[in-house]
């Protein structure tokens, strides 16, 4: 029995200190790994602040933004055409371009899920309140959106593995058919709630022009 509480005597204070060592060892690993971002997180997170400031000071030039991308889109039809290829990802970039463009000319809150007079609808009387278009997509949403489909089609067409073979006059045809059939879905559904997607700005009455002549007394 004395032995066995010597030994409990002995133990006891070591066991508790090395135990202390290997926590305190663990909180500094720890504090090493968690403590502070590595160097490849701080670079990406840069970039990305970097890459949203110019995206915020090309918000106003809309004119620029749409000419360097159709500027992009012809050197990737150039590209397709010299190489002879990647027609299905040209037909998926049709595709989500198509999406994208009826999102742009729909309304953000779709009225006929509403009723006839919650609906949001365009003034059709010179006394009633204007009320601007709100698109689902927004302009810069969708410039953005698309011109990262045109350079991701770009990527892909240095890779042999997207380049599937098919008969492309059938994607030809096939997108022709859903761009009309769409497009006129989308032109009845303006007909039948009386929207328009643009917004010219609010309309300014001018009242009677003064001639300058006094009246006679």
């Amino acid at each position: 029995m004395t032995e066995k509480y010597v030994h409990a005597f002995i133990r006891g204070p070591f066991s508790s200190h090395s135990g202390r060592i290997r926590m305190s060892e663990g909180d500094s690993v720890g504090e090493s790994i968690h403590g502070k971002p590595s160097a490849v997180a701080s670079f990406f997170t840069r970039l990305g602040q970097i890459y949203q400031t110019w995206l915020d000071k090309s918000t106003p030039f809309y004119a620029v933004r749409w000419a360097s991308t159709l500027l992009l889109t012809a050197v990737y039809m150039i590209r397709v055409y010299i190489l002879q290829g990647w027609y299905i990802v040209t037909y998926a970039l049709g595709i989500y371009h198509l999406n994208l463009f009826i999102a742009f000319l729909s309304p953000k809150v779709d009225p006929s899920l509403l009723d006839e007079d919650e609906g949001p609808s365009l003034p059709t009387k010179q006394n009633e309140e204007f009320r601007p278009f709100i698109r689902r997509l927004p302009e810069f949403k969708f410039w953005h959106s698309a011109t990262k489909g045109i350079v991701i089609a770009m990527i892909c067409t240095f890779f042999d593995a997207f380049n599937v073979p098919v008969f492309w006059p059938i994607l030809v045809m096939y997108f022709i058919m859903l761009f009309c059939i769409t497009m006129k879905r989308q032109i009845k559904h303006m007909i039948k709630y009386r929207y328009l997607p643009f917004t010219h700005g609010k309309r300014t009455y001018k009242g009677k022009e003064d001639t300058g002549k006094p009246f006679a007394s």
